[in-house]
């Protein structure tokens, strides 16, 4: 059973290389804090603007990237908006940080996925997310 995240390259704003280092996903939601921001902190609730970019555990390509579309996104956060994984992990960091989250089936898109992305019902997602501003 692996435990590794994935290596990212890239700094903030950079559309972000991922690099997986094993074929199994860790267990579990996991996020860590690549760069430290220093704007304010996201809260439960606040609208937030995000750069991300998206891939399923293993695959060389994302199947969403908002820095591919060179256009951020800006949705609640904590509300139910997004899927589990992102409302449970992106409060309590700081605007100008950037995340890099591993997120199982279950704080994701459940055991349908998301055929229409090419997600599996058991595909564990990986995200690498800047957050660009709060309010």
């Amino acid at each position: 059973m692996a435990t590794d995240m994935p290596v990212v390259k890239g700094a903030f704003g950079d559309t972000p290389q991922i690099e997986f280092p094993s074929e199994q996903a860790p267990q579990g939601l996991k996020v860590v804090e690549l760069e430290e921001g220093n704007g304010p902190i996201v809260r439960r609730g606040d609208t937030v603007t995000v750069n991300y970019h998206g891939q399923v555990w293993g695959n060389d390509k994302a199947f969403d990237s908002s820095f591919e579309r060179h256009h951020p996104a800006s949705f609640g956060i904590g509300v139910g908006q997004v899927i589990k994984g992102w409302d449970q992990t992106v409060p309590g960091h700081n605007v100008g940080s950037r995340l890099l989250i591993s997120i199982p089936p279950q704080y994701g898109y459940g055991a349908n996925g998301a055929p229409q992305a090419g997600i599996g019902g058991d595909d564990t997602l990986v995200f690498v997310v800047d957050i660009i501003s709060t309010r």
